[in-house]
């Protein structure tokens, strides 16, 4: 009993030491061990009292416990929509809208010619016919080529309620290239290879209007307002101007005005336009008067590509010109006026009116008469040959040449050095009757003669040489027109020209031309 009261008291004493050791380390404290409980059948031991513990030491910062996970929601309870109707897609975002627009146009055209004679390029104009029994007038020309094609923009805006303005840029390539015309006319000659396959970029037209209520305004380059062009011109398939026909654009200030009524349409207008002798120091003036009847309409094409419906109309203009020649000396001393005129009828007349381009079984009759003096500038390639006459060799028995300012075939010198303007007449008509087709399906005819009533007695007076000289031209072609679609268009053409000499020969050419073209 003794040893077993003795063994619980040292027990007790062992625990009671390294309860105080632990209660004096800085970590924080464990948790106490529990007392071992004693065996069965054995006494509790007896506790020891408490020792005085020592002073305490600083306290650490309590360890945060772990972070308790979030407690899991329960998921809401499936709410059922309400069917609705899809809502409608955002409006499209609204276009930018410029003062200005613009609108492409023009055509592709590549043209396959061939020709009696070696006389002309793919545009034949007014130029001469080689003489029978010539090298050029036995032997055929075949020429192939892309140079009437065709590049514009159609300009608007900006616009207010008094005034509209508008504008205009156009090109072609039939430009001019150096000395013009390849061998053997150039000299020296430009390739043939050059000026068919790298043609010169031109301005056909480049212009600007402005419409008000009480005067229309055009300035730049656009067609001359003598005979109303373009809206007379004939449909063929040879690139226009063709022999007879007035054909020209110039720089120039045209005012104009309207006068509209259901029933018909006046149109007044005056233009100041670029002088054919910049010499002269004075513009062109030109003037004119069209009636319309817009109810009377008739489908119309100028040229090959322009379709259009058109009113009925009748239009009167004239030209006015002044130029000032140096008189005939290599070292002039003066300078002699002369004038210049001419008048010009037109006629578009609707036999079978039309009301839409697309319509069929339609046929129309188109006519141009013009009259006058130093004029021939307002045709395509227009002389007759005539040519100022050279001047004999000085005392020194050297060549003299003359200073001229001037076209050739405005005007000429005869031999007492008087100054004579060259006076031409001319008429051209023609017919389009469109077939009641799909796809379209139409053809067209025209005949033009012209004359010059005094280059036989102003040039024979001078000595010039004849054969190169011609006073009377007669011109006859007839074309096929096809429309593949809206946009593609085929056209085949012959044409007749002939030409009198003042030697008394006579020159002919036939051409058979087929045309492609693009029109967009």
């Amino acid at each position: 009993m003794r040893r077993s009261v003795g063994r619980n008291l040292g027990w007790a004493l062992a625990l009671c030491c390294f309860t105080r050791l632990a209660a004096a380390q800085p970590a924080a404290q464990p948790s106490a061990s529990p007392a071992p409980t004693p065996a069965p059948g054995t006494a509790a031991p007896v506790e020891a009292p408490p020792a005085t513990p020592p002073p305490p030491a600083p306290e650490a910062a309590p360890t945060p416990p772990p972070p308790m996970p979030p407690a899991e929601a329960a998921p809401p309870p499936p709410v059922t929509a309400a069917p609705t109707t899809p809502a409608p897609p955002p409006p499209p975002s609204a276009p930018m809208v410029s003062k200005f627009s613009a609108t492409l146009y023009g055509f592709v055209e590549l043209d396959v010619i061939l020709d009696s004679t070696q006389s002309f390029n793919d545009l034949a104009g007014n130029a001469g016919i080689a003489h029978a029994g010539s090298y050029a007038a036995d032997n055929k020309r075949l020429t192939m080529g892309a140079r009437n094609s065709r590049l514009g923009y159609k300009l608007k805006g900006p616009e207010s309620d008094m005034v509209k303005t508008s504008g205009m840029i156009e090109a072609d390539f039939l430009g001019n290239q150096p000395l013009g015309s390849p061998a053997p006319a150039g000299t020296p000659p430009v390739s043939e290879s050059s000026f068919f396959t790298s043609p010169t970029f031109r301005i056909r037209h480049m212009l600007f209007r402005m419409e008000t209520p009480y005067v229309d305004l055009l300035v730049g380059q656009y067609w001359e307002l003598f005979g109303w062009q373009s809206l007379f011109h004939p449909a063929t398939v040879e690139i226009q101007g063709v022999p007879g026909q007035i054909y020209s654009r110039a720089p120039q200030v045209r005012l104009s005005h309207a006068i509209k009524t259901d029933a018909v349409a006046l149109e007044l207008a005056i233009a100041a336009s670029r002088p054919p002798q910049r010499d002269s120091a004075v513009p062109d003036g030109q003037a004119g008067v069209k009636l319309s009847i817009p109810s009377w309409k008739g489908l119309h094409t100028g040229g090959a590509a322009g379709t259009a419906v058109d009113g009925a109309a009748l239009g009167v203009s004239g030209v006015e010109r002044y130029f000032r020649v140096p008189n005939l000396a290599a070292t002039p001393t003066e300078a002699i006026p002369i004038h210049g005129w001419g008048i010009s009828v037109d006629a578009l007349i609707p036999v079978i009116p039309a009301t839409d381009p697309k319509s069929v079984n339609a046929l129309t009759l188109t006519g141009s008469f013009v009259y006058g003096q130093a004029t021939a500038d307002l045709y395509t390639g227009l002389t007759g040959g005539a040519s100022f006459p050279s001047l004999p060799n000085d005392a020194m028995g050297k060549p003299q040449t003359y200073p001229q300012d001037i076209d050739n075939g405005l005007a000429v010198f005869t031999a007492d050095g008087v100054l004579h303007a060259i006076r031409w007449e001319s008429f051209i008509v023609g017919a389009q009757y469109y077939f009641p087709t799909s796809p379209r399906l139409w053809v067209a005819a025209n005949y033009s003669y012209m004359k010059s009533s005094n280059i036989d007695s102003l040039l024979t007076a001078t000595g010039s040489n004849g054969n190169k000289l011609w006073d009377k031209s007669w011109w006859a072609d007839g074309n096929v027109f096809f429309d593949a679609n809206s946009a593609v268009r085929f056209g085949f053409e012959y044409a007749y020209f002939h030409q009198n000499y003042l030697d008394g020969t006579t020159a002919k050419n036939n051409r058979f031309q087929l045309s492609g073209f693009y029109i967009f």
